[in-house]
């Protein structure tokens, strides 16, 4: 095993923990940022492009039939490969956590449509799933098993927030271990089917597992309930016939206690454990090798690297397998840069030495030029990629489009903790639900004024049926600030004047009583 350091980050605010890796034809790809995606990368999905010691990451495109994919963290991932070989390497991609903390319960099947020197393209498919769908949640694992011509994937453990029913104003938000149901889903007919087996009686989240023909190992994870580590070990068979599938479940010795630890695959029956919390402050710095072999797991301690002295004394680590017997790790480096949520990053190779050779050969074949026509390849848009460097200075900004995030909208500014006015009194730390329609974000309403600005609804004292009243009615709406203003500019109503049309004099008959005799000429010309 070799750990190299990949030069530090002065933009990588957007890898922590949580991120997930793709790895397609040996092409990594991350997926699950920090924060809603912004106009360098709209889609949330880079590719890891590692070259002497540097981590520079491109914006990827998705084709135009393919959904809309949030960034994700947390979430349940594996690969879905079909019954050729031929047959290109798909993702299945579960749950998760967005950006606003809202639990997803969607599943996509993501998959690269192409690749050339500048840019990749995904497609990705949400899958219309019926039954018992299991619930959004995150912190949990997918595996595809196959058993007579037959592959179902299996959907175990998790977090997810207290049920509606049981929730208090002190503990709106607070997560609970999802229910120990193993979920099957068949993706030939989207249906989801939940077992319920004696053997597993405490939810768990965190852990790891990782699966052969027809048979998936479950290792560690954190109950929550408990608010222990178990050193567990569970073997789930699933058995696809013709009528109904049957899963079996039975408890192994030999378990470890640990959650939070990354696995890689290194041979087709061999896969490394690394990382993880073996308590809630300490990390486990020992490493095993997982052995697969005729229905069988051994798991054995292997010797670990020579562990940095800031990886040895750092309180927390994060990472994820990058898919080729290799882990990506991250460490914090708040305390020592400059730049906030900045991180260390190191690249552990757990294969051996001539294999790693290989494995190097085999990438700078893979990150050679192009031969393709450049006219035929998608041209850069707005910063197509930003290197991660310690001097990012070093590099040509005329030859480099790097990632500038000052030229990035805010998201502080945007979203749903922001200081909507003088009186605002809202703290993400301590806020409450206030009205019976939020969950885990504050309601918030369209101040009209100028160019429009985000308010939230309780610091505007709105009533909740003044609220619900609003978000239905078609009408403009304005802030305590600006409600004043909006009427001293207001123009006064034109008042429309009638005009009156002159009346025509009525003629009417006259009758005059004459006491003296008068000529009738006289009486016309007095009529007239």
């Amino acid at each position: 095993m070799s750990l190299q350091a990949v030069s530090a980050a002065s933009h990588s605010s957007l890898l922590q923990p949580g991120f997930s890796l793709l790895n397609f034809d040996g092409l990594v790809f991350f997926f699950g940022q920090k924060g809603w995606p912004k106009r360098s990368c709209p889609t949330g999905v880079f590719l890891l492009d590692i070259k002497q010691n540097e981590l520079k990451m491109k914006p990827a495109a998705f084709s135009k039939d393919s959904c809309y994919l949030p960034p994700l963290r947390y979430p349940a991932l594996c690969t879905l490969r079909g019954n050729a070989e031929s047959d290109k390497c798909r993702y299945i991609i579960h749950g998760g956590k967005t950006p606003n903390n809202d639990l997803s319960d969607k599943i996509y099947v993501m998959s690269l449509v192409s690749k050339n020197s500048k840019k990749a393209m995904f497609q990705c498919i949400e899958k219309d799933l019926g039954g018992e769908v299991p619930e959004a949640r995150y912190a949990h694992t997918i595996n595809v098993v196959h058993s007579r011509g037959k592959s179902m994937s299996v959907i175990f453990g998790g977090r997810s927030y207290t049920p509606l029913t049981q929730r208090t104003t002190d503990k709106w938000n607070s997560v609970v271990d999802c229910l120990p149901s193993v979920f099957l889903v068949d993706f030939e007919f989207g249906c989801c089917t939940s077992y319920i087996l004696p053997e597993l009686q405490d939810g768990l989240s965190f852990h790891v597992s990782v699966a052969r023909n027809d048979t998936i190992y479950i290792l560690g994870g954190h109950s929550l309930q408990n608010n222990t580590r178990p050193p567990s070990l569970y073997k789930l068979k699933v058995d696809l016939p013709l009528g109904s599938p049957a899963v079996t479940c039975s408890v192994l010795p030999g378990g470890i206690s640990v959650s939070s630890a990354i696995v890689t695959q290194t041979s087709d029956t061999e896969f490394v454990l690394v990382g993880g919390y073996q308590s809630d402050n300490q990390k486990r710095l020992v490493c095993n090798t997982i052995v697969l072999e005729d229905s069988k797991i051994e798991i054995v301690e292997r010797p670990s690297p020579d562990w940095t002295p800031d990886i040895k004394h750092c309180r927390m680590w994060f990472g994820c397998d990058m898919g080729t017997g290799s882990v990506l790790l991250g460490i914090p480096g708040a305390n020592k840069q400059l730049i906030p949520d900045a991180n260390y990053f190191y690249i552990l190779r757990c294969k051996g030495e001539e294999e790693d050779k290989e494995e190097e050969r085999t990438a700078q074949i893979c990150s050679q030029t192009s031969t393709e026509d450049p006219g035929d390849s998608t041209p850069f848009e707005d910063s197509e990629e930003f290197c991660f460097s310690a001097e990012a200075d070093s590099f040509d900004v005329d030859n480099t489009d790097t990632y500038n995030e000052d030229d990035e909208e805010d998201e502080s500014e945007t979203g749903y903790w922001i200081t909507c006015s003088d009186s605002c009194n809202i703290d993400i730390n301590t806020w409450v639900p206030f009205y019976s329609t939020e969950l885990n974000k504050p309601a918030m309403i369209l101040c009209s004024s100028g160019a429009g600005h985000w308010v939230h609804a309780q610091c505007m004292d709105l009533s909740e049926s003044m609220l619900l009243r609003l978000s239905e009615a078609n009408v403009k709406y304005f802030c305590n600030e600006h409600v004043d203003l909006n009427k001293g500019l207001q123009t006064p109503k034109k008042v429309v004047h009638l005009k009156k049309q002159p009346m025509k004099p009525l003629r009417r008959k006259t009758t005059m009583k004459l006491t003296t005799p008068v000529k009738k000429s006289f009486l016309r010309r007095l009529f007239e």
